[in-house]
Protein backbone atom coordinates (compact mmCIF):
# COMPACT_ATOMS: atom_id res chain seq x y z
CA UNK A 1 0.00 0.00 0.00
CA UNK A 2 3.09 2.12 -0.11
CA UNK A 3 2.48 3.30 -3.40
CA UNK A 4 -1.45 4.30 -2.69
CA UNK A 5 -0.70 6.02 0.43
CA UNK A 6 2.01 8.16 -0.97
CA UNK A 7 -0.18 9.35 -3.29
CA UNK A 8 -2.80 10.20 -0.98
CA UNK A 9 -0.54 11.99 1.08
CA UNK A 10 0.91 14.23 -1.93
CA UNK A 11 -2.54 15.02 -3.48
CA UNK A 12 -4.14 15.72 0.18
CA UNK A 13 -0.98 18.20 0.91
CA UNK A 14 -1.44 20.28 -2.15
CA UNK A 15 -5.03 20.68 -1.61
CA UNK A 16 -4.30 21.53 2.51
CA UNK A 17 -0.88 23.49 2.26
CA UNK A 18 -0.81 23.44 6.08
CA UNK A 19 -0.85 19.97 6.71
CA UNK A 20 2.22 17.46 6.51
CA UNK A 21 2.22 13.62 6.04
CA UNK A 22 4.97 10.94 5.81
CA UNK A 23 4.09 7.94 4.50
CA UNK A 24 6.95 5.16 5.48
CA UNK A 25 6.89 1.83 4.11
CA UNK A 26 8.28 -1.88 5.27
CA UNK A 27 5.15 -3.87 5.48
CA UNK A 28 1.59 -4.62 7.45
CA UNK A 29 3.72 -5.92 10.30
CA UNK A 30 6.18 -2.53 10.31
CA UNK A 31 2.77 -0.57 10.08
CA UNK A 32 1.09 -2.36 13.03
CA UNK A 33 3.88 -2.24 15.38
CA UNK A 34 4.10 1.67 14.99
CA UNK A 35 0.82 1.56 15.52
CA UNK A 36 0.79 -0.34 18.92
CA UNK A 37 4.34 2.02 20.13
CA UNK A 38 2.76 4.96 18.82
CA UNK A 39 5.06 6.21 16.46
CA UNK A 40 2.17 6.36 13.47
CA UNK A 41 -0.50 7.91 13.68
CA UNK A 42 -2.36 5.89 10.74
CA UNK A 43 -1.25 2.45 9.67
CA UNK A 44 -2.08 1.16 6.34
CA UNK A 45 -2.33 -2.56 6.02
CA UNK A 46 -3.48 -5.10 3.13
CA UNK A 47 -4.47 -7.59 5.84
CA UNK A 48 -6.45 -7.77 8.82
CA UNK A 49 -5.23 -6.56 12.50
CA UNK A 50 -5.14 -9.59 14.53
CA UNK A 51 -7.11 -10.08 17.70
CA UNK A 52 -4.13 -9.97 19.84
CA UNK A 53 -2.90 -6.73 17.56
CA UNK A 54 -5.80 -5.00 18.90
CA UNK A 55 -5.55 -5.60 22.43
CA UNK A 56 -1.35 -4.71 22.61
CA UNK A 57 -2.79 -1.41 21.53
CA UNK A 58 -5.37 -1.04 23.99
CA UNK A 59 -2.70 -1.99 26.54
CA UNK A 60 -0.23 0.62 24.72
CA UNK A 61 -2.64 2.88 24.20
CA UNK A 62 -5.59 2.91 26.09
CA UNK A 63 -7.45 3.12 22.81
CA UNK A 64 -10.01 0.57 21.05
CA UNK A 65 -8.53 0.28 17.48
CA UNK A 66 -10.61 2.13 14.63
CA UNK A 67 -10.99 -0.25 11.66
CA UNK A 68 -11.31 1.61 7.99
CA UNK A 69 -11.70 -0.03 4.66
CA UNK A 70 -10.29 2.15 2.43
CA UNK A 71 -9.47 0.41 -1.23
CA UNK A 72 -10.46 -3.02 -2.58
CA UNK A 73 -7.85 -5.12 -4.08
CA UNK A 74 -7.36 -8.25 -6.17
CA UNK A 75 -4.05 -10.04 -5.29
CA UNK A 76 -2.76 -11.07 -8.33
CA UNK A 77 -0.67 -13.79 -9.31
CA UNK A 78 2.34 -12.65 -11.32
CA UNK A 79 3.92 -14.81 -14.55
CA UNK A 80 6.23 -13.65 -16.97
CA UNK A 81 4.77 -12.73 -20.30
CA UNK A 82 6.32 -15.85 -21.82
CA UNK A 83 4.68 -18.28 -19.71
CA UNK A 84 1.47 -19.90 -21.47
CA UNK A 85 -0.05 -20.61 -19.02
CA UNK A 86 -3.44 -18.81 -18.61
CA UNK A 87 -4.71 -19.99 -15.14
CA UNK A 88 -4.53 -22.17 -11.98
CA UNK A 89 -6.93 -23.54 -9.62
CA UNK A 90 -5.96 -22.93 -5.35
CA UNK A 91 -4.81 -26.08 -4.89
CA UNK A 92 -2.33 -25.74 -7.62
CA UNK A 93 -0.78 -22.74 -6.39
CA UNK A 94 -0.97 -24.14 -3.05
CA UNK A 95 1.29 -26.85 -4.46
CA UNK A 96 3.05 -24.50 -6.57
CA UNK A 97 4.09 -22.23 -3.19
CA UNK A 98 4.47 -25.24 -0.80
CA UNK A 99 6.96 -27.28 -3.27
CA UNK A 100 4.39 -29.67 -4.28
CA UNK A 101 4.54 -28.87 -8.11
CA UNK A 102 7.86 -27.81 -9.54
CA UNK A 103 7.58 -27.96 -13.09
CA UNK A 104 5.48 -25.82 -15.52
CA UNK A 105 4.60 -28.17 -17.57
CA UNK A 106 2.60 -30.39 -14.91
CA UNK A 107 0.22 -27.39 -14.97
CA UNK A 108 -0.02 -27.07 -19.06
CA UNK A 109 3.39 -24.81 -19.27
CA UNK A 110 6.52 -25.68 -20.67
CA UNK A 111 9.03 -27.78 -18.76
CA UNK A 112 10.90 -25.70 -16.79
CA UNK A 113 11.43 -25.97 -12.93
CA UNK A 114 8.90 -23.14 -11.12
CA UNK A 115 10.95 -20.48 -9.41
CA UNK A 116 9.12 -18.99 -6.43
CA UNK A 117 9.78 -15.49 -5.06
CA UNK A 118 7.33 -13.53 -3.40
CA UNK A 119 6.61 -10.84 -0.02
CA UNK A 120 8.84 -11.48 3.33
CA UNK A 121 6.84 -12.24 6.11
CA UNK A 122 6.22 -9.00 7.50
CA UNK A 123 4.02 -8.07 4.26
CA UNK A 124 1.08 -8.48 4.89
CA UNK A 125 -0.06 -9.62 1.60
CA UNK A 126 2.63 -12.35 2.51
CA UNK A 127 -0.04 -12.99 5.49
CA UNK A 128 -2.89 -12.98 3.12
CA UNK A 129 -1.39 -15.36 0.77
CA UNK A 130 -0.21 -17.74 3.59
CA UNK A 131 -3.92 -17.53 5.18
CA UNK A 132 -5.79 -17.94 2.01
CA UNK A 133 -3.78 -20.07 0.13
CA UNK A 134 -1.28 -22.37 1.53
CA UNK A 135 -4.32 -22.47 4.75
CA UNK A 136 -1.54 -21.39 6.67
CA UNK A 137 1.20 -23.91 6.20
CA UNK A 138 4.75 -23.31 5.02
CA UNK A 139 6.10 -21.88 2.22
CA UNK A 140 8.50 -23.86 0.23
CA UNK A 141 12.34 -23.70 1.07
CA UNK A 142 13.22 -22.17 -1.94
CA UNK A 143 10.63 -19.44 -2.03
CA UNK A 144 12.69 -16.61 -2.30
CA UNK A 145 10.95 -13.16 -0.33
CA UNK A 146 11.82 -10.05 -1.80
CA UNK A 147 11.74 -6.63 0.10
CA UNK A 148 8.40 -5.02 -2.02
CA UNK A 149 6.12 -5.96 -4.27
CA UNK A 150 8.04 -3.95 -7.11
CA UNK A 151 11.00 -6.38 -6.63
CA UNK A 152 9.10 -9.24 -6.91
CA UNK A 153 7.56 -7.39 -10.22
CA UNK A 154 11.17 -7.06 -11.28
CA UNK A 155 12.01 -10.59 -10.60
CA UNK A 156 9.57 -12.40 -12.51
CA UNK A 157 9.80 -10.03 -15.53
CA UNK A 158 13.40 -11.05 -16.00
CA UNK A 159 12.82 -14.85 -14.87
CA UNK A 160 10.39 -16.78 -18.00
CA UNK A 161 10.29 -19.63 -15.39
CA UNK A 162 9.71 -16.91 -12.24
CA UNK A 163 6.16 -16.67 -10.01
CA UNK A 164 4.86 -14.28 -7.73
CA UNK A 165 2.05 -12.80 -6.50
CA UNK A 166 0.77 -9.03 -5.17
CA UNK A 167 -2.17 -5.90 -5.63
CA UNK A 168 -3.02 -5.76 -9.05
CA UNK A 169 -1.68 -1.88 -8.77
CA UNK A 170 1.69 -3.24 -9.33
CA UNK A 171 0.61 -4.89 -12.65
CA UNK A 172 2.94 -3.99 -14.83
CA UNK A 173 4.74 -5.45 -17.89
CA UNK A 174 4.09 -8.87 -16.06
CA UNK A 175 1.43 -11.41 -16.84
CA UNK A 176 -1.83 -11.91 -14.50
CA UNK A 177 -3.78 -15.21 -14.55
CA UNK A 178 -7.12 -16.25 -13.22
CA UNK A 179 -7.95 -18.49 -10.27
CA UNK A 180 -10.66 -20.82 -10.10
CA UNK A 181 -11.55 -22.02 -6.69
CA UNK A 182 -11.35 -25.71 -7.54
CA UNK A 183 -11.21 -28.07 -10.58
CA UNK A 184 -15.06 -27.86 -11.63
CA UNK A 185 -14.92 -24.25 -10.87
CA UNK A 186 -14.41 -21.26 -13.57
CA UNK A 187 -10.93 -19.09 -13.52
CA UNK A 188 -11.72 -15.52 -12.95
CA UNK A 189 -9.74 -12.77 -13.71
CA UNK A 190 -8.59 -9.93 -11.24
CA UNK A 191 -10.44 -7.20 -12.35
CA UNK A 192 -12.40 -4.51 -10.48
CA UNK A 193 -15.75 -6.12 -11.62
CA UNK A 194 -14.78 -9.27 -10.14
CA UNK A 195 -12.97 -7.82 -7.04
CA UNK A 196 -15.81 -5.83 -5.93
CA UNK A 197 -18.22 -8.82 -6.56
CA UNK A 198 -16.12 -10.87 -4.49
CA UNK A 199 -16.07 -13.54 -7.35
CA UNK A 200 -12.49 -13.16 -7.49
CA UNK A 201 -10.82 -15.68 -4.72
CA UNK A 202 -8.22 -13.66 -3.75
CA UNK A 203 -10.00 -10.46 -3.01
CA UNK A 204 -9.58 -8.15 -0.47
CA UNK A 205 -9.66 -5.17 1.50
CA UNK A 206 -7.04 -2.96 2.52
CA UNK A 207 -7.50 -0.95 5.55
CA UNK A 208 -6.05 1.76 7.62
CA UNK A 209 -5.85 1.47 11.22
CA UNK A 210 -6.02 4.08 14.20
CA UNK A 211 -5.70 4.00 17.96
CA UNK A 212 -9.13 5.39 18.97
CA UNK A 213 -11.55 7.18 16.38
CA UNK A 214 -9.82 10.18 14.36
CA UNK A 215 -9.99 13.40 14.94
CA UNK A 216 -8.83 16.65 13.86
CA UNK A 217 -6.44 16.69 10.27
CA UNK A 218 -6.66 12.80 10.55
CA UNK A 219 -10.15 13.26 10.72
CA UNK A 220 -10.33 15.42 7.94
CA UNK A 221 -7.51 13.14 5.72
CA UNK A 222 -10.28 9.84 6.29
CA UNK A 223 -12.74 11.45 5.46
CA UNK A 224 -10.61 13.02 2.28
CA UNK A 225 -9.51 9.33 1.29
CA UNK A 226 -13.18 7.99 2.00
CA UNK A 227 -14.77 10.67 -0.64
CA UNK A 228 -14.76 11.28 -4.50
CA UNK A 229 -11.23 12.40 -4.68
CA UNK A 230 -9.52 9.69 -2.22
CA UNK A 231 -11.00 6.75 -4.54
CA UNK A 232 -10.60 8.45 -7.60
CA UNK A 233 -6.43 8.26 -6.13
CA UNK A 234 -7.31 4.50 -5.83
CA UNK A 235 -8.14 3.96 -9.25
CA UNK A 236 -5.14 6.00 -10.40
CA UNK A 237 -2.70 4.28 -8.34
CA UNK A 238 -4.51 1.07 -10.08
CA UNK A 239 -6.28 -0.58 -7.23
CA UNK A 240 -10.40 -0.02 -6.97
CA UNK A 241 -12.37 1.83 -5.32
CA UNK A 242 -14.83 0.73 -2.45
CA UNK A 243 -18.57 0.03 -3.75
CA UNK A 244 -21.00 2.48 -3.59
CA UNK A 245 -18.59 5.67 -3.93
CA UNK A 246 -19.26 8.24 -6.46
CA UNK A 247 -15.37 8.34 -7.74
CA UNK A 248 -15.03 9.96 -10.87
Amino acid sequence: MLQLGQRWAEVFMKERPGATIQVTGGGSGTGIAALINGTTEICQSSRSIKDEEKASVKQQRNAEVSEIPVAVDALAVYLNRENPVEHLTMEQLRRIFQGEITNWKDVGGKDGNIILYGRENSSGTYAFLKEHVLANGDFAERYQPLGGTAAVINAVVKDANGVGYGGIGYAKDIKTISIAKDATSEPIAPTMENALSNKHPLSRFLFWYIAGPPSGTTKELVDWVLGPQGQNVVKEVGFYPLKGTDAP
